[in-house]
């Protein structure tokens, strides 16, 4: 199905992933580091191209200062290698962990659940309310 006929949920999901990726690039606060290898990490998910949901899988993203990862991206088995993935994973996790460390910052402590992915309009995406099947 065409981009342009993916439900609007869809879209927005899409979209706003896509967002939170160009934030954390964006944000003054993080480390050419920490930024480099979440630009590593988007270059090698790509389009997250699919043709059914056994292709997609989902990738921890950062560390909160309570334990966990931040976020979670979807991916393409397709498209992207899950061994550099899970390998750049790590090191940002690692750096995140460190910096956090000492710099003595706190988050909210919530835990961020991987929300599994699943294949619709030929990509990878995140699985929500709308999507799960």
């Amino acid at each position: 199905m065409p981009l342009h006929r993916t439900p609007l949920l869809t879209r927005a999901a899409w979209l706003a992933g896509a967002v939170l990726v160009s934030a954390c690039q964006a944000q003054p606060g993080v480390p050419a580091d920490e930024a480099a290898l979440l630009e590593r990490i988007r270059a090698e998910i790509g389009e997250a191209r699919c043709s059914s949901d056994a292709q997609c899988r989902t990738l921890a993203i950062g560390h909160k200062a309570c334990g966990g990862p931040q976020q979670w991206w979807a991916w393409s088995t397709t498209t992207a290698r899950a061994e550099r993935l899970q390998a750049w994973s790590a090191e940002l996790a690692e750096l995140q962990r460190k910096r956090q460390e000492a710099s003595g910052m706190a988050s909210n402590c919530q835990y961020v659940a991987d929300p599994g992915a699943v294949c619709q309009a030929q990509r990878c995406l995140l699985r929500t309310p709308g999507n799960a099947r």
